[in-house]
């Protein structure tokens, strides 16, 4: 049932949502990744080492993402969405403008903790929203369209970022009114974060909030009941969000550490491999998000209950001899082959489990479970994986010995997602139809 008695939006409508969903997404890991590539002038500058860099791209944002993701995602299961999205775009595009403002590393420190709480209420929000224009049996090409937004601003950042940094170093330090003299790589984040305040507007313009899908008389339960709901049900949730968040280490631990696997062994200068990357991830992951989500309606059209996450694990199981096998190719084309398959298999299974996650779940309870997924997702997938290959790249095989740490990661990620995978299914049918019969 839709709350508020208000007639569900036109395909036309829903699909403008999902677009500007995907953009938002993209701006949001844009903003996100843009970092990595000022990491040397930032040391310079600041006077910082490694542990600080890593504090500035991991710890300090997947903590704050984590810690206020939850919270927030109580006023999504309450409150306006669109509002609530809009409002977040805004606050984390002018945080990452802040960045470049920065003049002290304490100052960086705190802008970066603040792109991290801006950007947790985006994936609660636009999955709630979705999940209630979209039908359950429809949600997994909505999902894998939005997803694009991952991978664009991830290209993005590699591409145009790199060009506007070349752009700025070759013009040099400007002075600007208030705010005094920027030098390039602060420049460029002024410059990236700009565009999504417009495009915060634009959704608040453009997208109507949906009506909630959900049972008459339904309202928002605490987070304990949330939580206890989840812990009832855990035989499906558990393994969806291990599964998931196990897999999420492979696909990190390869998007971070491919431009130095490059470097050190086949000698590419630092940075150089990042266009090749980019383009690659521009043109597979798009294709195979979109597969993978048409998939997975085929087979749910076909009475698959379990459809969403039996893409999961079908996936997952070409992908583990791909990824073991990319750090061994010994010519780089066939390595950059291998990673553009590894990347191909990766997207194919992540709206698919996006859209899993929003299928079982009440209404009312959407974003709240959202965040508590997004927080697992991230804690093993965006904190272990670039973790477990850094540390073996120093205690166990050495710098050189990168491709081996990389073996590592997938011989023993793989399986494991695999089995969670599997545990899954059967559970995740049993709450499609429940979830069917509930209506919500």
């Amino acid at each position: 049932m839709t709350g508020a008695g208000r007639a569900p939006l036109s395909p036309a409508r829903s699909w403008w949502a999902i677009f500007i969903f995907m953009i938002a997404l993209m701006f949001n890991y844009l903003d996100r990744q843009l970092m990595t590539l000022l990491i040397t002038p930032i040391k310079a500058d600041f006077g910082i080492g490694d542990t600080e860099v890593g504090l500035l791209i991991g710890f300090a944002f997947v903590l704050f993402y984590v810690l206020a993701g939850i919270p927030i995602a109580r006023f999504i299961d309450r409150g306006p969405r669109k509002w609530i999205v809009a409002s977040a775009i805004a606050f984390w595009s002018l945080m990452t403008a802040a960045c470049g403002l920065a003049r002290n590393f304490p100052q960086l420190l705190a802008a970066r903790m603040l792109v991290g709480v801006g950007e947790s209420c985006n994936a609660p929000g636009t999955y709630s929203m979705t999940s209630d224009i979209f039908p359950r049996e429809r949600l997994a090409r909505p999902m894998s369209i939005i997803g694009i937004g991952t991978v664009a601003g991830s290209g993005m950042a590699l591409l145009v970022g790199g060009w506007l940094i070349g752009w700025l170093t070759d013009i040099g330090p400007q002075t600007f009114p208030l705010v005094g003299t920027l030098k390039p790589w602060q420049m460029t984040f002024v410059l990236v974060g700009a565009p999504g305040v417009l495009w915060a507007l634009l959704l608040l313009a453009t997208v109507p909030e949906p009506p909630r899908r959900e049972s008459a008389g339904a309202t928002a339960p605490s987070f304990t009941a949330t939580t206890s709901y989840l812990w009832s049900r855990r035989s499906a949730f558990a393994p969806m969000f291990l599964a998931n968040g196990i897999k999420a280490m492979l696909s990190f631990g390869v998007t971070v550490w491919s431009p130095v696997f490059f470097e050190r062994k086949f000698g590419y200068a630092p940075g150089e491999p990042g266009p090749t990357l980019g383009i690659i991830s521009l043109i597979v992951s798009p294709i195979g998000l979109v597969l993978g989500g048409w998939l997975a309606e085929r087979m749910a059209a076909k009475g698959h209950k379990d459809a969403n996450m039996r893409m999961v694990w079908l996936v997952t199981i070409p992908l583990i001899p791909v990824a073991v096998l990319f750090p061994l190719a010994s010519q780089t084309w066939l390595a950059f082959a291998l990673v553009g398959l590894s990347l191909f298999l990766g997207s194919m299974g992540s709206g698919p489990a996006n859209a899993a996650i929003q299928a079982i779940t009440p209404g009312r309870m959407r974003g709240t479970t959202t965040a508590i997924y997004i927080a697992i997702y991230n804690v093993i997938g965006y904190g272990l994986g670039p973790l477990v290959v850094g540390w073996f790249n120093d205690h166990v095989f050495g710098e050189q010995g990168i491709a081996s740490s990389m073996v590592v990661l997938a011989l023993v990620s793989g399986p494991l997602g695999l089995i969670f995978a599997w545990l899954s299914l059967k559970p995740y049918a049993r709450e499609m139809v429940a979830a069917e019969a509930r209506g919500d």
